[in-house]
């Protein structure tokens, strides 16, 4: 590397999303100058034009890593995103396509033809294509079958067996096993005859002659050991496995827990099957919180920005429909208090500071629980103790911050009953709003549903009618 590359900042993902946003830009505009133009050397202008700037375009893309790129066609509108995507050189296609979400994968495939989808398809291993299947036109997918070398097909069979949710669909099947009767040396000599090692590679697996696994060999143990060692007395023979059928997030937070970059998977007889790999996990993890921030909103899926309106439409009708009949109970609770509310306008300016409040803290005790139910951290033997711990934050809460905002209430309308009746509700609602945080999500775990789903339309449902009724009640029997 010369000074000059050294001292070369480095451009952030940002930055190269707003040069490509400026070549498009840029395009569209010396597109239009050049269609203005009259004469018989107007069509001649305008090709020379959008070829230059579709080739300036091409460079930059070039010069960008496949998951910046599949960045990028996240950020664009439709007309845009395809216009990119048609620069895309066809060898990174299908790279591009494992990296870019599944609203936006559509939307690409959608635009390819059936041989350039195959095409890409065919420069994927096994596991990648597992990924993929589910997405591809059923013809595609029988015809990619089909020019499979037989072990590879067993592969892709063998990935697709197994739920999303499972280890063995996320393993990877390309690894480096060897034996434990061999030096060093002789490992040595052998990886040196491989072109190349795959990817993520900090340990060789160590098997027996009928592939079941007796240990692993790190690789920083193989370089700093003698070379005249043999293998079996340098292998690790405890390392952290799994099961093909096993939850792949505990597999995610076994990896987070003990700092894996690979480990093996077998199957019940110790046969290695496969592997897992650290990038494999951290993009599991990364969609697992993406998907508990939209189930918390209500949404069913993750959704292109740029979707179409009645694509949205539908991601986001039900829960909003929810919303609705949630919100008309509410005003249904104020409706029975008119009377309290006509004689005492006060109570109509303080009723959404309890309501607010109420779901504010909800939504902090719900997320707290969601999180630790992901962790694992919340079991049948600590539920009642985390629901005195969250009632007992809630009481406080309440008697603190409900006591400031009834001095200020007592204050503002020159009534100390007013004062205590608001922090009278206030705290009852805190209190509501920990208990429904802890058993909403516990609820929805014992339906077998996931514990983030709605739960922050509920939880705001349910302290917006409580804080209601709890605070208009009890002005209708202390203060009207």
């Amino acid at each position: 590397m010369t000074e000059v590359e050294a001292k070369k900042p480095q451009e952030s993902l940002q930055d190269r999303l707003a040069q490509v946003v400026e070549l498009l830009h840029k395009q569209k505009l010396v597109e239009d100058l050049a269609h203005r133009q009259e004469g018989h050397h107007r069509d001649l202008v305008e090709n020379l034009v959008h070829r230059q700037n579709l080739a300036e375009l091409q460079r930059k893309l070039d010069e960008l890593h496949s998951a910046d790129v599949a960045h990028i066609l996240e950020a664009l509108p439709l007309p845009d995103r395809l216009t990119i995507w048609q620069l895309v050189k066809a060898e990174r296609d299908g790279d591009i396509l494992l990296e870019v979400s599944d609203a936006v994968r559509e939307t690409l495939l959608a635009d390819m033809e059936d041989h350039e989808i195959l095409a890409a398809a065919m420069e994927m291993d096994a596991d990648e294509l597992a990924d993929l299947a589910s997405e591809l036109p059923r013809d595609i997918v029988h015809e990619l079958m089909e020019t499979l070398d037989a072990q590879q097909r067993e592969r892709v069979r063998s990935a697709l067996s197994y739920e999303e949710e499972q280890v063995g669909a996320l393993m990877d099947f390309e690894m480096v096993t060897i034996r434990e009767d061999v030096s060093l040396e002789v490992v040595l000599r052998y990886l040196r005859r491989l072109k190349e090692l795959p990817g993520h590679t900090d340990k060789l697996f160590v098997v027996d002659h009928d592939g079941v696994l007796k240990g692993v060999l790190p690789v920083k143990r193989l370089l700093v050991n003698d070379p005249e060692k043999i293998v079996r007395d340098v292998m690790a023979t405890d390392p952290v496995s799994f099961h093909p059928d096993e939850d792949a997030y505990d597999a995610a937070q076994a990896f987070e827990r003990y700092d894996l970059i690979s480990t093996p998977v077998v199957d019940k007889n110790g046969k290695l099957i496969g592997r897992l790999t650290i990038d494999e996990m951290v993009d599991l993890i990364r969609e697992e919180s993406e998907s508990e921030v939209l189930n918390m909103a209500g949404l069913r899926e993750e959704e292109d920005i740029f979707a179409s309106v009645w694509k949205s439409l539908r991601n986001r009708w039900a829960w909003l429909a929810i919303n609705l009949i949630t919100a008309f109970m509410a005003s249904r609770v104020i409706g029975l208090f008119e009377g309290s509310i006509e004689k005492l306008v006060a109570l109509a300016a303080l009723m959404p500071i309890v309501a607010g409040i109420g779901g504010n803290s909800g939504n902090q005790t719900i997320t707290m629980i969601v999180r630790a139910m992901a962790l694992d951290q919340v079991s049948t033997g600590n539920t009642s103790r985390l629901l005195r711990k969250e009632l007992a934050v809630s009481l406080i809460n309440g008697v603190v911050w409900g006591g400031v905002i009834g001095i200020v209430a007592w204050i503002l309308y020159d009534s100390y009953s007013l004062g205590i009746v608001m922090t009278a509700a206030m705290t009852l609602n805190l209190l509501l709003a920990a208990l429904m945080g802890v058993l909403i999500p516990m609820t929805l775990v014992r339906m077998g549903r996931d514990p983030a789903l709605g739960a922050s339309v509920m939880i705001t449902a349910v302290t917006d009618s409580g804080g209601f009724f709890i605070f208009l009640g009890l002005a209708s029997l202390f203060l009207i």
